[in-house]
């Protein structure tokens, strides 16, 4: 029997998002509701209940309420959410991020979708740090810039109407974030990392700058170390490459009409004298950091080709 699939916030940014990316498929019957049915708590219920797939496109408090909405039935959610990304229970859906959590996904009934910051951060640090080449006890450093789509239908207005004068906007300037609990627990940090947000003028898109120190007393490998071991844990993964050491032309670019897509590639940029590195993630905020990365999880649960529908 065809497996259903309930996208519950399919109005939103990250749902619409994965409603393109689940057109013209046929492994899945959609369950769809009416515009009122969407705000009706019984509808929501009975959608979920006879789903067997969920994925919840809702603010983090809507989450857990919609996942207690399934409670007594044999429903798979997949939450894009922060609500369960370090919650007991779940499993965290970053299939490449460490060896044997793609079998993980795969028999879960509760997936947590990566954020989109700490996809680019965690991509580039975990696997050094289970390796021993960074300190887990470092005091990581994070500036990222996002395309304004990732503050959802409120900012994108205020970007594009409101106030399209603005380039760009720095933000949780009290060091406080959401993200942060998530990066460091699936870095495998003693603490958290500093993280330094902002937003531009582009709709999509993202770039994760993580600067280091490379001093060997404290830890550390040098650059070409950090670059092999990158380069070896992600070899063969369809949706993460890794650019050849310091390859980046002159700059890197997010631009207003980047083109949508579900890949991530990483950078490893050393000092000329190799005392330095800047290591960098760049992504779609929106495709591996967000509505490409929960069908490539929904792909893995229900058994599919991982890349069916996705931008690879």
């Amino acid at each position: 029997m065809m497996p259903s699939l309930f996208i519950d916030g399919a109005a939103g940014t990250t749902g619409l998002e994965i409603a393109e990316r689940m057109a013209g498929r046929d492994e899945f019957r959609l369950i769809t509701l009416s515009d009122a049915d969407r705000k009706s708590v019984s509808a929501r219920a009975a959608a979920i209940q006879n789903a067997d797939f969920v994925i919840l496109c809702l603010p983090d408090a809507a989450s857990r309420e919609a996942v207690a909405l399934g409670e007594g039935a044999p429903t798979r959610f997949i939450d894009a959410s922060s609500a369960h990304r370090v919650a007991d229970g779940w499993t965290y859906g970053f299939a490449e991020l460490r060896a044997g959590q793609r079998e993980a996904i795969a028999q879960a009934r509760l997936v947590s979708n990566p954020g989109c910051y700490p996809t680019g951060f965690l991509a580039l640090v975990a696997p050094l740090v289970a390796d021993n080449l960074l300190p887990a006890d470092h005091g990581f450093i994070i500036n990222a810039v996002s395309g304004y789509s990732g503050g959802g239908k409120d900012l994108i207005a205020r970007m594009q109407v409101d106030a399209p004068e603005i380039g760009f906007r720095a933000y949780a300037l009290g060091l406080e974030h959401k993200h942060l609990a998530e990066m460091q627990v699936h870095a495998g940090l003693s603490r958290a990392p500093l993280f330094a947000p902002a937003v531009v003028r582009a709709f999509r898109g993202m770039l994760v700058d993580v600067p280091l120190f490379l001093d060997p007393e404290m830890g550390f490998a040098d650059a070409s170390t950090l670059h092999a071991a990158l380069a070896d844990h992600y070899a063969g993964e369809p949706l993460v490459s890794v650019a050849p050491m310091g390859s980046a032309p002159g700059e890197l670019l997010l631009s207003e009409g980047d083109a949508p897509t579900d890949r991530l590639s990483l950078h490893v940029l050393p000092s000329a004298d190799g005392s330095q590195v800047r290591l960098i993630a760049m992504l779609d905020n929106l495709g591996k950091g967000a509505s490409g990365a929960a069908v490539q999880n929904l792909n893995i649960m229900a058994g599919l080709d991982e890349l069916a529908g996705l931008r690879a």
